[in-house]
């Protein structure tokens, strides 16, 4: 089960896509009840855990996880390395999350840590050859994938729709006091 936490008004929500099952019969403009914004947003954390679930389904094949899969697809657009500390930024995530994963990369012999020559505190994660490889074979069938999911929307709707999501996302962090780099899960 989903679950969000949004504040507003100094009163923390708990949202989960399990609530989508309210029916909207009535527009209701005095925010007495849910509106039809709500049940968007029911909507979009329904499609988001679809769309995890399928990513799940999908990488298996290869004995990924969806996130290790972004962990290696991040170091392949970044030949010179990151540091686990610019991963879990770029992911979301943190950087505890990221040790774990990374381990498990490690272990599989995809993407291994290093010695930073500008900072002897952090190591740079790089990309193996095997790592390299496998990025380059999963590549086509996921973009393919992606692809597919969006079948029947015209190229233009998708950019709409890209424009519309990074505003919502930018109000809901407005909305939690978060902004990109301040996030308190994040380093």
């Amino acid at each position: 089960m989903i679950f969000t936490n949004v504040v507003v008004d100094q009163w923390p929500l708990l949202l989960t896509y399990k609530q989508s099952t309210c029916k909207l019969s009535v527009v209701n403009d005095d925010l007495e009840g849910p509106g039809p914004r709500y049940q968007a947003l029911i909507e979009l954390l329904q499609t988001a855990e679809a769309l995890w679930n399928a990513s799940r389904v999908f990488f298996a094949r290869w004995d990924l996880s969806p996130s290790q899969f972004n962990i290696l697809s991040l170091l392949h657009d970044q030949p010179g390395g990151c540091t686990q500390i610019e991963l879990s930024r770029r992911l979301i995530m943190h950087r505890s999350n990221v040790t774990g994963l990374l381990d498990r990369l490690e272990a599989r012999g995809l993407a291994r840590r290093q010695n930073n020559p500008d900072d002897r505190r952090a190591f740079l994660v790089v990309l193996t050859p095997a790592g390299k490889k496998l990025v380059r074979q999963i590549q086509p069938h996921y973009y393919r994938a992606a692809e597919a999911v969006w079948t029947g929307v015209t190229i233009s709707r998708a950019r709409q729709l890209v424009s519309e999501l990074a505003a919502v996302s930018a109000k809901a962090e407005r909305i939690a006091g978060v902004t990109p780099n301040t996030n308190p899960n994040q380093p």
